[in-house]
């Protein structure tokens, strides 16, 4: 009789530890040594010493929560919100704002020593915003809770699918100040709301949008109902059974120099508006284009950068690999009465040699690629017939390691700056603009 072996679980390393933390990484989280072994310390700070509790012991490195601060930094300030201990939104409340972008910083300089070996990076001016109520939209996690009979509103836990109930969320747009509270009460007023999985919200600049995912159908009667007395907040609501969203009478929009951008809630648009407004002026300030330039702009998403770049260029290509997203930014180019710039929708993951959109006569190359970056599609660029290349990136690992790739085709850095898109947390976006040696 064969005999079956099954592995044992690992069990997680309960155990409390105490270290001296000396750096922040690029995720905001704190940089110590412990027994010869990297440790990362969620929670901790540059300069301190903490009590640690262990919560991956692995072959190189140790991942730990921190527990209690011995010996606090001088950039240490009191969380400002309530649920800030268990919510995952913001990681770094317990940090001094203005030490925020300087630990960023120092993470993208680290990061550029050690994928693109470059020492000293031409640092511009952070693009600001306010620092509290700047997220124009969320999405909130919604469960029925059988035993309290109720339906369950919040953000997921930190490092945790569990959700942490929320009253009120200080980063959220001061439109949405109270709807927790009054989500809460309308979808908890009758019995089929119950289905509700999650809940979109938008501030845009026609009003408020509220979008609603459910696994069971809502009865048309519950849907009035809803509509009925969401009326007083305005808002514009939107029902999604999991096979997209219910057609709308108006599409939300916003509006940046000069242009305006209609999207659907399926659409990907930068949550924080001033920042994205600030980053479009300084992408057209730092690439100062002409009436001869071509533009290639990849990741184009509805034509955030490429309908602004059309009215200061001869002409605009935007790539982008969502066909929802492209048919966004044809519909923003006829709306715009923008005639020079042309949507493609193409996979820039995938061999481009049979591209029809690639156009040799481009100079100005402009990237704006998810976490994952755009590796993929520079190996197989020709560079060499490029002058500026403008690179905006969400993540520091993979920009670092695109930079190193343009570096090596010919260009230079000659600016880079950081965009705080989001505040109190460890995400960080960069804009750098490369110029042809």
């Amino acid at each position: 009789m064969a005999q079956i072996f099954r592995a044992k679980k690992r069990a997680v390393d309960k155990q409390a530890i105490e270290v001296k933390i000396h750096s922040l990484d690029h995720q905001g989280r704190g940089v110590a040594s412990y027994q010869g072994k990297v440790c990362f310390v969620d929670g901790g700070l540059a300069n301190e010493q903490v009590k640690a509790q262990i919560t991956h012991n692995k072959a190189k490195l140790i991942e730990a929560r921190m527990i209690k601060v011995v010996t606090a930094s001088s950039e240490r300030v009191a969380p400002f919100c309530q649920h800030n201990d268990f919510c995952g939104g913001c990681q770094m409340q317990h940090l001094a704002l203005s030490a925020q972008l300087q630990h960023k910083q120092q993470a993208v300089d680290k990061l550029f020593q050690k994928f693109a070996q470059q020492q000293v990076l031409n640092w511009q001016s952070a693009i600001e915003s306010e620092s509290t109520h700047y997220r124009r939209s969320a999405r909130i996690a919604s469960f029925y809770d059988k035993t309290a009979q109720s339906l369950k509103l919040g953000f997921r836990g930190f490092k945790s699918k569990k959700i942490v109930e929320v009253t009120e969320c200080q980063v959220l747009s001061r439109q949405f100040k109270d709807v927790f509270v009054q989500l809460r009460q309308l979808l908890n007023s009758r019995s089929g709301f119950r289905s509700i999985t999650h809940i979109q919200l938008c501030d845009a600049d026609n009003g408020q949008f509220v979008l609603l995912r459910h696994t069971k159908a809502i009865s048309v009667s519950d849907k009035s109902y809803l509509a009925e007395h969401s009326k007083v907040f305005g808002w514009h609501l939107i029902w999604d059974e999991g096979e997209g969203s219910s057609d709308l009478a108006v599409l939300p929009y916003y509006s940046a120099e000069g242009v305006r951008f209609e999207f659907t809630l399926d659409n990907f648009v930068q949550v924080n508006a001033d920042v994205n407004v600030a980053m479009l002026a300084q992408a057209s300030n730092w690439l100062a284009l002409s009436e001869d330039d071509v533009v290639l702009d990849l990741f184009c998403g509805i034509g955030n950068f490429s309908l602004l770049f059309a009215k200061q260029a001869t002409s605009v290509i935007g790539v982008e690999g969502s066909a929802s997203s492209v048919a966004m930014a044809k519909q923003n180019a006829h709306t715009n009465q923008i005639e020079n710039v042309e949507f493609h929708c193409f996979d820039l993951t995938q061999d481009m040699t049979q591209a029809n959109w690639f156009n040799p006569q481009a100079r100005v190359l402009v990237l704006d690629p998810s976490r994952t970056g755009a590796y993929d599609i520079l190996e197989q660029m020709p560079l060499a017939q490029f002058e500026k290349v403008l690179y905006v990136s969400c993540d520091p690992v993979t920009l670092a390691r695109d930079s190193k790739l343009l570096i090596e085709a010919g260009f230079s850095i000659e600016k880079i700056g950081l965009m705080n898109m989001f505040p109190h947390t460890g995400h960080i976006e960069t804009m750098v603009l490369f110029q042809r040696r």
